[in-house]
């Protein structure tokens, strides 16, 4: 029984909706990216050591400490707790957006090992967490090769191995045409923040990608080596190709596969 299933695929095709639903469906826990306290990921977070704790004032301390805890060899801080001034110092030491590679490897499979440990036999649905964020990261923002990815998944892979975890992805071979649309609900503000994301990260930088086609371009590149490396994992997965073209089919074939 898959104690733990991740709903993976690009923005805009599907993801949270069918996390939801399959958790409805088979009475699982769902975890939704952006929830604030998901149990193997730091989504507003940011991590300290305790040498650039020390650059801050004793006043500033005090007030920090009220709202960290001390994991991974430093202090992770919950920036939603603070504002003005401080929040902005913090901010500096956010997870995913700041830290460098190494020390940021480090805590998340810290988080993952300590989300392993607990397995308190409850069953839970991820909204992605497995490929997107470590793609977004080691591709987007840093542009390694595609094996440091390989590498960093496979890991989280092994750490998660007693959930006898699932990963259903939603594949998409009409990228421009779904992020159009819903760019049109999200807004202009998500668009130009994934844009620059996308296009002024190192991997964007060193392809020279711009505006909307650049942005689609990296994550049409982004959706070949998820699936890619999903077929060479150690994990359980199912790939519907266009789901969104038929959700009632789509949904029917995940839970008859599931069941």
């Amino acid at each position: 029984m898959n104690k733990l299933i991740i709903v993976e695929g690009l923005p805009c095709s599907g993801k949270s909706t069918t996390a939801r639903f399959i958790a409805q469906h088979l009475d699982m826990t769902f975890i939704d990216e952006g929830t604030g306290d998901h149990p193997a990921d730091y989504e507003f977070h940011a991590f300290l050591t305790d040498n650039q704790l020390e650059s801050f004032t004793s006043d500033e301390r005090e007030k920090i400490a009220r709202h960290t805890v001390k994991k991974s060899g430093g202090n992770i801080v919950s920036l939603g707790e603070f504002s003005g001034e401080l929040f902005n110092k913090l901010l500096q030491y956010k997870i995913y957006d700041f830290l460098p590679w190494e020390t940021e490897r480090a805590v998340m499979l810290d988080k993952w090992r300590e989300f392993a440990a607990k397995n308190d036999g409850g069953r839970y649905v991820f909204n992605c967490v497995l490929l997107q964020n470590p793609m977004c990261e080691t591709m987007m923002r840093f542009g390694f090769d595609k094996s440091v990815s390989v590498g960093y998944i496979a890991e989280i892979c092994k750490i998660i191995k007693s959930f006898s975890p699932l990963v259903v992805y939603l594949k998409n071979s009409e990228v421009y045409e779904s992020v159009k649309r819903a760019s049109v609900e999200r807004g202009e503000e998500w668009l130009n923040a994934v844009i620059d994301y996308h296009c002024n990260g190192e991997y964007g930088k060193s392809l020279g990608l711009t505006g909307f086609d650049g942005y689609i371009s990296a994550l049409e590149e982004r959706q070949r080596r998820e699936l890619d490396i999903l077929s060479g994992l150690d994990i359980s997965s199912s790939v519907l190709d266009d789901p969104q073209k038929d959700w009632n089919k789509a949904y029917s074939d995940i839970l008859a596969e599931l069941k």
